[in-house]
């Protein structure tokens, strides 16, 4: 089977696994996630499975990707933040679906990769840097919308403030090894209002800045 076969495949399962959106399809079509993968992984591209990218990272399950966009109800127009930039993939997903998204990695060699695949794809409405995600980007707030592919403890409040009224936040909440669900908070007059969507598993976010050179 080619890869546009395993494509068309994975789009069809995601589709029978609840993801009905048919803008989060399309965008996921149209993005090659096989150049988001190490060499080693290229053939299980479109395989509905996580996949290592170094750094002790992932790059996530198509499933939980086109679930946790869907759940973020982007428009064409808003302003996205991402915390976790990983491979690049969800941010290149995200880019396709809002005016621009903003991004933060923690890993800074991971982050150079991304970009260069930004640049490939000749992507331009992503704005990315390394540092700690836990913070946000307090430049650039309030968001529209915020991803977070990272699992908190408890609902990052710094977070929560950087986001619009009106915003909606999605994230994986709960502790690594534990159960781990993903979460969709809107902010109603500066107060959450928090749906429990599906579980996962995700590595965890963590504050505070690397030591200079990672």
């Amino acid at each position: 089977m080619n890869g546009a076969a395993r494509k068309i495949r994975l789009v069809m399962e995601l589709r029978k696994s609840g993801v009905g959106d048919t803008k989060v399809l399309s965008a996921l079509e149209r993005v090659p996630r096989e150049i988001f993968v190490p060499e080693p992984f290229v053939d299980q591209a479109y395989e509905n499975t996580a996949l290592p990218i170094g750094q002790g990272q992932t790059i996530s399950q198509p499933l939980v990707v086109a679930l946790m966009t869907q759940a973020l109800e982007v428009g064409d127009r808003m302003k996205v933040l991402e915390v976790g930039t990983g491979s690049g993939y969800q941010t290149v997903v995200l880019a396709k679906l809002c005016r621009r998204v903003y991004t933060v990695e923690r890993f800074k060699a991971l982050l150079l990769e991304a970009e260069q695949k930004f640049r490939t794809l000749a992507v331009s409405n992503i704005t990315a840097i390394t540092g700690d995600g836990s913070r946000g980007w307090p430049e650039q707030a309030p968001f529209d919308r915020i991803l977070v592919t990272a699992a908190a403890e408890k609902m990052p409040a710094t977070l929560f403030a950087q986001l619009a009224e009106g915003g909606v936040m999605v994230l994986p909440i709960g502790l690594p090894g534990s159960d781990q669900e993903v979460q969709r908070i809107r902010k109603k007059d500066g107060h959450p209002l928090v749906e429990r969507l599906f579980p996962v598993r995700f590595v965890p976010l963590v504050a505070g800045d690397l030591p200079v050179g990672n």
